[in-house]
């Protein structure tokens, strides 16, 4: 009983997309159309892409790259930004969760033996938001985008003219907010290097992420990419197969069910069609603070066109609450169990930049519908 428990309150999400996804089949019991509901492409590509990270993340590359940027006599400005600026841009090939997980543990080691403990809040908050937000401006940044890239059939193009100013704008928000941040310089001298492989293996993980990058843009079919990733961890990284998110996985499928019910039920995909049609970004950004974002994009795919709406939705709704984006969770987490940890600071703190980065970019969205009209 207590490892179920346990379980629970670590796929808390998972266990609710089950739920919901059993308590659907009440009201449409399975048939034939339930194969209809799931997405291969996307399940298989993030499958991909997760070992393919964790395959990077065991090379050392992402440790050697911070090592890199902080090595020597630098300003407090200058460690702030880039322990802010490496999640935000390496969150757009290993995705937010990924890039917190990596960079916020190199933080808090950062700045403890820096001597810069008043510094550790405010900069693991900036790292949580770059992270979120620099993950947005990619197909593979986040799950979400992933999913509505291939939902929607979506164009380079269109894409990226839909996502780069909202990047944009919060490059340059992260930025000016790091600025603000002082103090005197500091040498920084790190005990053990990292330990980075630039062997065959490196080259072979390299590859399979441009295959996959291909998968994306549909120059490539994701089978290919599967079998090739598959190929690569059971001849050269068998431990590798253990690293994928499963969870992650199954709660796409919970909520293929879920949301493919829901569009099966009159009342509610009138009420969901109604809602979207009215503004698919402030309904997706709402329901987002309370299910995440990713949960949110899947299950109002099916009820609206206007994927700039939902795309916009999902990924600023990634601010606002922890649980608006499971990401900050991890961020939490890594916080509270650090030497000191004060967490209603951090809640605070969290708050009120994410509320402030909450206000800017939905002044930018609505600029950018404007002018687009």
């Amino acid at each position: 009983m207590q490892a179920f428990s346990r379980f629970v309150r670590r796929e808390a999400v998972l266990c609710a997309a089950f739920a919901a996804a059993l308590c659907s089949m009440l009201f449409v019991p399975p048939d034939a159309r339930y194969a209809g509901y799931i997405d291969l492409r996307v399940l298989a590509l993030l499958w991909c892409l997760m070992l393919i990270v964790a395959g990077l993340l065991g090379c050392g590359v992402f440790e050697a790259l911070a090592q890199k940027l902080l090595s020597g006599k630098k300003s407090v400005r200058s460690i702030c930004l880039a322990l802010t600026l490496a999640p935000f841009f390496c969150s757009m090939l290993i995705t937010n969760d990924v890039a917190l997980l990596t960079f916020v543990p190199f933080a808090l080691l950062v700045l403890e033996s820096a001597g810069l403990d008043r510094l550790v809040v405010p900069v693991v908050v900036l790292q949580t938001v770059a992270a979120n937000l620099g993950s947005m401006a990619t197909p593979v940044g986040n799950p979400q985008n992933l999913y509505l890239y291939a939902r929607f059939s979506l164009q380079p193009g269109g894409f990226f003219r839909a996502v780069l100013p909202l990047a944009l704008a919060s490059l340059a928000a992260c930025v000016l907010l790091c600025l603000r941040l002082r103090g005197p310089s500091v040498s920084m001298r790190f005990e053990r290097p990292a330990a980075l492989d630039t062997g065959l293996r490196l080259r072979l993980l390299c590859a399979l992420f441009a295959v996959c990058l291909l998968c994306v843009f549909r120059i490539v079919h994701y089978a290919f990419a599967f079998a090739l990733t598959l190929a690569y961890a059971l001849a050269f990284d068998r431990p590798l197969l253990k690293k994928a998110d499963y969870a992650l996985l199954l709660t796409f499928v919970c909520f293929f069910v879920f949301s493919g019910n829901i569009g099966r039920c009159a009342p509610l995909r009138t009420l969901l069609s109604g809602l979207m049609q009215k503004s698919a970004l402030l309904t997706s950004l709402g329901l987002g603070q309370i299910i995440s974002n990713v949960p949110a994009a899947l299950l109002l795919s099916g009820f609206t066109e206007n994927w700039r709406g939902l795309l916009a939705g999902v990924n600023i709704g990634g601010l606002g609450t922890p649980v608006a984006s499971l990401a900050s969770l991890i961020s939490l987490k890594l916080y509270s169990r650090s030497k000191g940890a004060r967490t209603g600071r951090f809640l605070r703190v969290f708050t009120l930049y994410n509320a402030g980065f909450l206000v800017l970019l939905l002044l930018v969205q609505a600029l950018c519908t404007a002018l687009a009209r």
